[in-house]
């Protein structure tokens, strides 16, 4: 199937065979050549859905090494959802802040906040947002988001002492 445009413009098979090695080596360049042919595949299925509508005067290729770009991201980001397998399950809990691997009284001591304290020492504390941005997310006002995360960490000292 010829896909040539209404305004004289190349069939896209001549696009894809024309431009096709400079996007598979932009995509084996930023992903490496596991997933390099995904997103060169990935990016043509999109640029054929997005080419009747490309201005006439648009540069090609750059328009293309584009599309690449986002779709090595989109490739990048899944890699970061993806489950990691370890040999071994450690023995002992980890300290790398994340919430399963701290020392159980301090999440138990969390988890007994009430929930405006938890999520206020949640989002401010451990995700770092600023208290406008958390009264936002919880439905109240910037002083009322710093009122409960203060009142949360003080709950927390005195529950845990020394954090």
């Amino acid at each position: 199937m010829s896909l040539a445009g209404n305004r004289g413009r190349a069939p896209f098979e001549e696009i894809v065979r024309s431009h096709g090695p400079t996007v598979l080596r932009v995509c084996r360049a930023v992903l490496g050549p596991a997933d390099a042919e995904d997103a060169w595949s990935e990016t043509f299925l999109s640029a054929l859905k997005a080419y009747p509508e490309l201005p006439a005067e648009a540069n090609l290729e750059a328009w293309l090494v584009a599309i690449a770009h986002r779709k090595a991201v989109d490739v990048i980001r899944a890699r970061g959802r993806r489950p990691v397998t370890v040999p071994d399950v450690p023995e002992r809990s980890s300290r790398t802040g994340r919430p399963e691997d701290w020392n159980g009284d301090l999440w138990a001591a969390l988890g007994a906040l009430p929930d405006k304290q938890r999520t206020a020492v949640a989002y401010h504390y451990l995700g770092g947002l600023p208290y406008r941005e958390v009264a936002a997310i919880t439905g109240g006002s910037t002083d009322a988001a710093r009122r409960a995360a203060a009142d949360g960490i003080a709950a927390l000292r005195a529950t845990y002492g020394g954090i």
